[in-house]
């Protein structure tokens, strides 16, 4: 399913990213989300490497990445630091400037990236994102009552963790299995692939902090950012599902137009997964994005 992509795993700062590269012309990273792995993007690897030099990366504690053992603040998966990962991971590579999409939980690294590295960051793609925080400052019952395991995996360790080890397979199929599409869009060779990497030692953990993060250190940053005007300087495109919970809960682009005045975006055809629900739509609106 990687064809023509090439194993480049790179050690930054002790943390092994797991990270695959292929294609030729201006550099573009691609950041997965919750709870899988770079193996999302495989609809859409070969159209845009006729266009781009394409590395898709696992993030710290996904995938066959590393999975560092959480702190008491939960630092060690901030946005911040993650963000530092995929950075250097792409320095490591010889491109020190590139063009990043990001989904899910990628696309909050991406964001977070954006306005930590604005020399780095060429253009921002997010999908199906609204802000961390305002996700939470703004939850409504039917937020929480789909988005679930944002309330479960912040729980103190190791109770999440036992939960999701105790049955791999049944997590995944309520998350990923249980939003508007099903399980449909997911070919058996990617689910399997998501089953395994969540099955790995330490991916539990690594996913409940990336969430406690998210509550926590990750709101602070957020708050700074806010207080200080800082800004996405980049070219931003915001996409999401118009089947989703982001276009029934929220409205993303007056959301990130806190972070980036001059956001543009629209719904696309589908629902939370957009690289694998809807990989033509997705093509047919970042490719003219990217190469503008």
């Amino acid at each position: 399913m990687l064809e023509g992509f090439n194993d480049v795993s790179s050690t930054v700062d002790g943390i092994r990213i797991r990270a695959v590269k292929g294609g030729q012309g201006p550099a573009l990273l691609l950041l997965h989300g919750h709870p899988q792995t770079l193996m999302i993007w495989h609809k859409v690897l070969p159209q845009l490497a006729r266009h781009f030099t394409v590395v898709a990366s696992d993030l710290r504690g996904y995938g066959d990445s590393d999975k560092p053992e959480g702190d008491a603040g939960h630092a060690n998966y901030s946005k911040r630091r993650m963000a530092l990962d995929q950075v250097g991971l792409m320095r490591a590579l010889g491109h020190p400037e590139f063009a990043v999409i990001g989904h899910d939980r990628g696309g909050r690294v991406a964001a977070r990236m954006a306005l930590d590295h604005p020399a780095a960051v060429r253009r921002l793609v997010t999908l199906d994102v609204a802000p961390t925080l305002a996700m939470y400052e703004k939850t409504t019952f039917d937020f929480a009552k789909a988005y679930w395991h944002w309330f479960m995996l912040v729980r103190p360790a190791p109770f999440p963790e036992t939960l999701i080890r105790c049955d791999p397979d049944l997590y995944l199929k309520q998350t990923i299995g249980a939003r508007s599409a099903g399980l449909a869009p997911f070919a058996p060779q990617a689910y399997a692939e998501y089953l395994r990497c969540l099955s790995l030692p330490g991916t539990a953990h690594g996913i409940c902090e990336d969430y406690r993060a998210g509550i926590t250190i990750d709101l602070e940053h957020d708050r700074a950012s806010l207080a200080a005007g800082e800004q996405i300087a980049c070219p931003f495109l915001a996409l999401w599902g118009r089947d989703g919970v982001i276009e029934k809960c929220f409205d993303p682009l007056a959301e990130w137009q806190a972070y980036a005045p001059q956001v543009t975006g629209e719904a696309l055809p589908c629902g939370h997964y957009i690289p694998e629900e809807a990989p033509q739509a997705l093509l047919e609106r970042v490719l003219p994005f990217l190469a503008a």
